[in-house]
């Protein structure tokens, strides 16, 4: 472990004697290989299914676990007053289990509606984000790779949470800033470019609110950062400058009726081109055991557009257990990038079990 961990472990085991402290955790065992598929062999790439772009968990025709197995535990002491200190530790498998601190904050309880943390945290771009590596918590195998495909995911900052209600509507809503600097970012070093790659963002400022009533959910965000990139030592340049402003905006509209529920999530950002995705589920509980299909795309458009792909999947989760879910999805992947494949088409099959605890 990095030393910032073995700090914060021994941070919160002082704390031991002053605080109320609860342990949580979850963890995933899948695995799965690739049916069939094209690859890049231009770049060497065999026939993958890349299932999570930021930490680059690619499943190919041979059978793994590895990918997108993963074990967290969360630790949240409560010192009384209103603050609190929380830990999350994640390994993955597709970082061979080395475990590290993935959030790291303090919260301070302003009063019953507003809450002030800082630390490090999850960006919250899209509306899985807060749990994205909580399996149990979605219906999917995976939440969509082509949606949540960005190669930064944690920020260091400061937020400010709002929890309260407008009429009948629930609200929430948090505003945030901060930055990542992220010395070998794994998605463009391993993936994209082939070589050590420091991926920067900075002056990010975002906001997200989130509004319930009944059946319905609806979660809008909007953030904006500073990108710097440095690619083997040397600075990327975009139209001679060695940094570039990016835009993001979100939109999450979710319908659940008891049994039948739709799912979907559009985003675009707007940095030199405009990258958009989208995503739509729809699914159906039958007791503990609920089928379901997405469909989710990604389009990169302007100057010399290069990447376009998408996903159908269909799968069923079966819960099985109060505190664990089996799952198993069939993925097609279609890659009609126009100057590269970034995977190639695939065919892929993975199942596992999420818990909680």
């Amino acid at each position: 472990m990095k030393l910032k961990t073995t700090l914060l472990i021994a941070a919160l085991t002082s704390m031991t004697a002053h605080a109320e402290i609860n342990i949580s955790g979850f963890a995933s065992v899948n695995g799965g290989k690739v049916l069939s598929g094209t690859g890049a062999p231009q770049y060497g790439i065999e026939p993958s299914f890349l299932a999570d772009y930021p930490i680059v968990s690619t499943y190919t025709e041979d059978f793994s676990f590895s990918p997108e197995s993963l074990i967290g535990l969360q630790v949240t002491g409560d010192l009384g007053n209103g603050l609190s200190v929380t830990g999350q530790i994640v390994a993955r498998g597709a970082n061979d289990f080395d475990a590290e601190f993935e959030w790291a904050y303090i919260s301070y309880e302003l009063n019953d509606s507003w809450t002030l943390q800082a630390g490090k945290k999850r960006l919250p771009l899209f509306y899985y984000s807060d749990f994205y590596d909580v399996g149990y918590a979605y219906v999917w195998m995976r939440p969509p790779a082509d949606n949540y495909t960005w190669q930064i995911f944690n920020y260091e900052g400061v937020n400010l949470l709002y929890n309260g209600s407008i009429g009948d509507w629930g609200l929430s809503a948090n505003i945030y800033t901060g930055k990542e600097d992220d010395t070998e970012n794994k998605l463009l070093s391993d993936f994209f470019f082939r070589a050590p790659t420091r991926e920067i963002w900075e002056d990010i400022l975002g906001g997200v609110v989130n509004l319930s009533h009944d059946w319905l959910e609806i979660r809008l965000t909007h953030m904006r950062y500073t990108n710097k990139r440095f690619i083997d030592g040397e600075p990327s340049m975009w139209n001679g400058k060695d940094e570039r402003d990016g835009k993001f905006y979100g939109l999450a509209v979710n319908a659940d009726f008891g049994n039948f529920f739709i799912l979907s999530e559009l985003n675009r950002l707007e940095l030199d081109s405009d990258f958009d995705t989208y995503m739509i589920s729809v699914g159906y509980r039958f007791d503990e055991i609920t089928p379901y299909i997405m469909y989710s795309d990604y389009e990169q458009s302007g100057d010399g557009d290069v990447e376009k792909h998408d996903t159908t999947a269909v799968g069923v989760r079966w819960n099985f257990h109060p505190s664990a879910a089996f799952k198993v999805q069939y993925d097609r992947v279609k890659d009609d990038s126009f100057d590269f494949a970034v995977a190639g088409d695939s065919k892929a099959i993975t199942f596992g079990v999420d818990v909680v605890f």
